[in-house]
């Protein structure tokens, strides 16, 4: 093989060798180094410098000559592999994907006519500690109690019946369970009902196909979980962003852009928000109630993260506050249990939900009932108590972990956010740091996040990223928060006047 001239971080790389064309690496770029290199040899696929059944360098190889580390080359690969232009063969190599034979006829360009495909959010595999997913330790899933339950709901006498096509508004022994829950915790009022959705997620897509069609304004935090936007956006809603800070949702500014915009639907996560993890403040939740009633603005609540507290005391519900009971709560086995089953639900008023159960049945006619049946068996044994109480106990120690990590590792001036329950722990770097420019020299140690404009719902947020922290243990997150602390570094150079051994600042 050829050498190849690598200049530094930014610049072009040059291949001797007729397989490959110029590659391109920008270390200042918001694009990662595995995705650059990715997009690099996409171009020279579509160009024809690679042809179907060529072989590409080993990982190994071409990582040396670049100068990169293996995983990140093995990551742009793989990316390659999942975007159908290099196939991966074990023992022998990549190689650039067969399109098709010339003379077959008519070939559909399917990439002309299918819209383009979004950044991915995927990890890539080659990371060690990633804190990039927002997500339970499957370490700490109670399998045997799950096994042993499972099997009492499949050796039990309904088991046919649960096998069987079911209602859209969910398997009503769980909905009839979740509707006692939120009546017991006056959540649920009379005029209230109740229907199981696949996860919370699709509740938020259903939800915005019947509040929010073309056209209409809706309200969101921003930061804010990418899945909320998008739903919306592609209902043809106008998303207006609201600010947030240690104590959640800017309500004055929620005040000014309710005058302002007249929005339809307003959304807003009060429990340790994702990807801040924010708590919106017993002021602010009643507050917020009161703007919804005055300008008659749909309120939404999404709580998928509330029974996550490992600090402080419980704040009712915006449910719970809203004495008109016109607040839709979205609530979710997801994060408390295990997220692979995708049980959430939708509690709102009765004509609410008759029109979601309608749009829900022409989506997917129902949830699956077998996972619906075992996680009511979970709650009702008591094993879903025993298993939050684990996990909340196993939170404190991860926040504790993370919070003295990131006060002891980054660079004077990053500013935190220590939550008191949840999932997600939010960061602001100091200038002259991006959170791009970081993930990139971070990806080259083996840690992974997410940068603050995955995140986006107006604002780019350089300088933000979220730290998920749920799905690793203690040790393995302090050495996550060490190796940023390297990459910052290095980032920075050895002796730039931006760094130094201070504590970074944390907002409590």
């Amino acid at each position: 093989m050829g050498q190849f001239g690598y200049f530094g971080w930014s610049g072009i790389i040059k291949f001797n060798v007729p397989a490959l064309s110029r590659i391109s690496l920008d270390a200042s770029s918001e694009l990662p180094i595995y995705k650059q290199l990715a997009d690099s040899i996409r171009v020279s696929i579509e160009q024809g410098a690679l042809r179907p059944g060529e072989r590409l360098p080993a990982t190994r190889e071409l990582a040396g000559e670049l100068g990169l580390n293996r995983a990140t080359v093995s990551a742009a690969y793989a990316l390659l592999e999942q975007s159908g232009l290099l196939q991966g063969h074990v023992g022998r190599g990549s190689f650039v994907a067969q399109r098709g034979s010339e003379t077959s006829g008519f070939a559909f360009d399917w990439d002309g006519v299918l819209p383009e495909i979004e950044q991915s959010s995927v990890t890539p595999e080659h990371i060690a500690i990633s804190f990039a997913t927002s997500r339970p330790a499957k370490e700490e899933f109670p399998l045997p109690e799950f096994r042993r339950l499972s099997k009492e709901v499949i050796d039990s006498e309904g088991a046919a019946d649960i096998l069987q096509l079911g209602s859209a508004y969910g398997y009503e022994p769980l909905r009839r369970y979740l509707l006692a829950r939120a009546t017991e915790e006056q959540t649920a009022r009379a005029s209230d009902d109740l229907m199981i959705t696949n996860g919370c997620q699709q509740g938020l897509d259903l939800l915005a196909r019947l509040l929010a069609p073309s056209g209409h304004k809706v309200l969101m935090e921003d930061p804010v979980y990418h899945g909320l936007p998008r739903v919306f956006q592609r209902a043809g809603a106008t998303i207006c962003p609201v600010s947030i800070d240690a104590n959640g949702m800017d309500v004055d500014a929620v005040a000014g852009l309710l005058q302002r915009h007249r929005p339809c639907v307003l959304v807003v996560t009060p429990n340790f928000q994702n990807p801040t993890g924010a708590t919106l403040s017993l002021e602010r939740r009643r507050r917020i109630v009161d703007l919804a009633q005055r300008f008659g603005v749909i309120l939404v609540e999404n709580d998928v993260y509330g029974e996550l507290r490992y600090l402080g005391r419980d704040l009712p519900s915006l449910k719970q506050l809203d004495e008109s009971g016109n607040t839709i709560l979205l609530r979710s086995y997801s994060k408390v249990s295990f997220p692979g089953l995708r049980v959430g639900w939708v509690l709102a008023p009765r004509p609410v939900i008759m029109r979601l159960v309608e749009a829900k049945q022409i989506c997917d006619l129902h949830s699956d009932q077998l996972s619906q049946a075992v996680l009511l068996r979970f709650a009702e044994s008591g094993e879903l108590t025993r298993h939050l109480e684990r996990t909340r106990a196993a939170g404190r120690e991860r926040v504790q972990a993370l919070a003295d990590a990131c006060a002891a590792h980054l660079p004077v001036g990053t500013t935190f956010l220590r939550p008191e329950g949840g999932m997600n722990l939010w960061l602001e770097l100091p200038a002259p740091l991006t959170a791009h420019a970081l993930l990139a020299r971070a990806e080259e140690l083996g840690v992974s996040f997410l940068p603050g404009s995955f995140f986006s719902a107006g604002r780019p947020h350089p300088r933000g990223l979220r730290i998920s922290f749920g799905g690793l243990p203690p040790g393995r997150i302090t050495r996550g928060i060490q190796l940023l602390g390297e990459a910052a570094r290095a980032v920075l150079g050895t002796h730039s006047a931006q760094w130094n051994h201070e504590p970074a600042a944390a907002l409590v």
